[in-house]
């Protein structure tokens, strides 16, 4: 039995998202990004094309490693300016009924308190369709303007959002009971008091004595989303999150990476297919493999090299404006970023040496995941081949132009993975959660999560009685 394939869109509030340069084209509009119509617009799109969802991604900080400053990535628009993902939301699921949306913020940049009401109330605006991608941060700008010197080191930003999601569930599963709005007019009573629990958290990073403050939403728990590729980013993946994004350049690479993660899933107690994994992937397409083929040529005229590299630079800590563009990439002291360009040949079999503009040129265009390129019936193949070959369970889709990118794709390869068979008919209903599980809306019970549930076993969070003192101050 043929697999089933699952698409996200992905993109950002700003010019472009990962394709620097594309904003040139005189059929994008990403300029609109400004405007809630290209929003509403594009998520009635993607609900057509029943899409699982819409991940917004963001950044706090500027990419600024690159020649040293922040120049090149202004000049290309790379993801500056750029503007906040949750504000988008209530919009695009007001002209929607199904398609959810996954929503990135930093896990060092906001206290977990105000944040926790946030994303309720988001959960209760959109009828349980939102998600939130955990994000620990990579731009030392971004910790600069906070006021710190530089991100926390690597491992310690894990185990400061470990205990972030602690508080998070602790106020999300464990403070109010599912029947603790009673709405009595006849007692006079909105809220029964003694069914909303004070959490009583004090920990390293984080001191919350007190109760939530918004009442259970559809999910409780939004959909937890996570991209960490190091090993203690899929040992935190692994124990959170629900949905978990990739990018890579082969099959081979992402073959040895779902396979690493759903190893984590299961030494983490949890099923190998507990959580869906999405990779990253751009389609350029149209009704012949000759027609998507000029139209990809075409956009790579318009793709800034210069843009790639600002993108590369960030995402790999190294300033590759040090280098002349013709250099060969053997002549670049990094392993990391030879690594990532012997991943990237696998993919590119005409076997040629790479040089540092190829690899700018490659990042022109939707980032460092692979470009299928081709009619429908032709990407569609890739598609299938993939998922079959890497045990993937769908792909996160960016875009080259917006929204003709993903206007493309439901013309012309949607209805030919679903006259396969593989890609679904209609939305399954009810929340994000149920609609990627079909399990239910409230997170399962082998869920890192559900040991905070009120009443759960394992759980963790006080009963009032003891939580709190006569005064409702907490006990120490």
């Amino acid at each position: 039995m043929a697999r089933r394939i699952r698409f996200n869109a992905f993109d950002m509030n700003c010019v472009a998202h990962q394709s620097p340069g594309l904003w040139r084209h005189p059929d994008d509009r990403s300029h609109r990004y400004k405007e809630l119509g290209y929003w509403t617009e594009l998520a009635t799109l993607l609900e057509r094309g029943r899409f699982d969802g819409l991940f917004i991604a963001d950044v706090l900080g500027t990419y600024d490693v690159y020649g040293g400053d922040d120049r090149a990535a202004l000049r290309n628009g790379a993801q500056i300016p750029v503007a906040d993902p949750l504000l988008l939301v209530s919009a695009m699921a007001a002209v929607t009924e199904h398609l959810g949306f996954g929503i990135t913020t930093g896990t060092g940049f906001e206290h977990p308190y105000p944040f926790a009401r946030r994303l309720s109330t988001l959960d209760h605006l959109t009828g349980g369709r939102i998600g939130w991608n955990v994000v620990t941060g990579y731009l030392p700008s971004a910790a600069r303007n906070f006021g710190a010197d530089d991100q926390l080191d690597h491992d310690h930003r894990y185990d400061q959002a470990d205990e972030y999601l602690e508080v998070l569930y602790k106020l999300w599963e464990g403070s109010w009971e599912d029947d603790a709005v009673v709405r009595d007019p006849e007692r006079n009573i909105y809220v029964d008091p003694a069914k909303v629990h004070h959490i009583g958290h004090s920990g390293r990073h984080y001191t919350v004595p007190g109760v939530h403050l918004s009442e259970p939403s559809p999910q409780r728990t939004p959909v937890i989303f996570q991209a960490g590729a190091s090993s203690r980013g899929v040992r935190f993946a692994a124990e959170n999150a629900e949905a978990i994004f990739v990018a890579a350049p082969s099959k081979r690479v992402l073959a040895q990476t779902v396979s690493g993660i759903r190893a984590a899933l299961e030494t983490a107690g949890r099923d190998r297919h507990a959580a869906r994994i999405y990779a990253l992937a751009t389609i350029v397409t149209d009704a012949t493999d000759d027609a998507a083929r000029r139209k990809h040529e075409e956009y790579l005229s318009y793709a800034s090299v210069e843009g790639g590299l600002v993108f590369m630079s960030g995402w790999m800590g190294i300033d590759l404006s040090r280098y002349d563009l013709d250099d060969s990439i053997g002549e670049v002291e990094s392993n990391a970023i030879r690594s990532a360009v012997a991943a990237f040949q696998e993919f590119d079999d005409d076997g040629r040496e790479w040089t540092v503009r190829d690899i700018g040129r490659w990042a022109g265009i939707g980032g460092i995941g692979p470009v299928f390129v081709g009619s429908g019936a032709t990407v569609a193949d890739r598609l299938q081949e993939w998922v079959d070959d890497t045990d993937v369970d769908g792909f996160n889709l960016a875009y080259a132009v917006t929204p003709g990118t993903f206007e493309d794709i439901v013309r012309y390869v949607i209805p030919v993975l679903t006259e396969r068979g593989v890609y679904p008919t209609e939305y399954v209903p009810g929340t994000l959660r149920n609609a990627l599980f079909e399990r239910g809306d409230r997170l399962p019970p082998e869920h890192r999560g559900a040991r905070y549930r009120l009443g759960g076993p394992g759980s963790t969070v006080l009963p009032d009685e003891v939580s709190r003192n006569v005064a409702g101050e907490l006990i120490t």
